[in-house]
């Protein structure tokens, strides 16, 4: 994540994607932003939904407190949302993540301290999880969730949430392939993907979390779906059903 992300409309269903699962169940939430420094590139400009009053319709509240936010500051910081009740109950856990291993490990043992008190995490790496061509603890290497702390987090009891960017892989077949992996590596665990246009989200449930997961995705499904919309904004995907259409 970086700071230049915030509010755009990938944030947009973002926070609604969480706010949907915290309407359904009181998870303790940590806010793990992974942030990275800001460069040049343009990615976080797409923010022209918050003028197409189209948008106020899937989640009403958070649509206006980002216009808020976005119009009255003149920058865009993760922290203007921290200090929101947009997550209710959710503490962050926002120190830069660095290249190297050494600065990586650090890192990654603080957020274990600070997600003590926490039964879900989210995860949000500017890319996703790891790829071979950025090993750990090399030049851009933050941008990546590595396999050892998603291991670590679930050994810890930790559910997980976890943003990933699309790759060139047929996107069906890249979900299944993460899904199928996610949950191999979390024994015990049931895995759900939620696809909006541009971006994939893992919920990872620990056991004792699963009794939850019809009503989170039928909340969801309420919240985002397409319903009477033109189009929905996030669909899922779970194991022995399909893909459902939801932006």
């Amino acid at each position: 994540m970086k700071n230049q992300y915030f509010g755009d409309i990938n944030d947009y269903r973002k926070y609604g994607l969480i706010r949907s699962i915290l309407d359904t169940y009181n998870f303790r939430l940590l806010m793990a932003w992974m942030l990275t420094p800001d460069d040049s590139r343009t990615d976080g400009k797409f923010i022209d939904y918050l003028s197409e009053p189209y948008w106020d319709c899937y989640d009403s509240i958070l649509y206006k407190k980002l216009q808020d936010l976005i119009c009255l500051n003149n920058i865009r910081k993760v922290a203007f949302i921290e200090k929101t009740n947009l997550l209710p109950g959710a503490k962050y856990f926002s120190r830069i993540v660095l290249d190297s291993r050494k600065d990586r490990t650090a890192w990654f043992q603080e957020l274990l301290f600070k997600a003590n008190d926490a039964d879900l995490v989210f995860l949000d790496p500017d890319n996703g999880i790891e790829v071979k061509s950025k090993p750990y603890g090399e030049k851009y290497s933050s941008k990546y969730l590595y396999w050892r702390e998603i291991s670590d987090l679930w050994e810890q009891g930790k559910s997980l949430l976890i943003y990933q960017h699309f790759c060139r892989e047929e996107r069906r077949l890249f979900i299944e392939r993460l899904r199928g992996e996610l949950q191999e590596r979390a024994k015990g665990s049931f895995v759900s993907a939620f696809s909006t246009p541009h971006v994939v989200f893992f919920l990872v449930l620990q056991p004792e979390h699963q009794k939850n997961h019809n009503s989170i995705m039928a909340n969801i499904e309420n919240n985002w779906g397409a319903k009477q919309r033109r189009v929905a904004q996030i669909q899922f995907c779970v194991p022995a059903r399909g893909m459902h259409r939801m932006a």
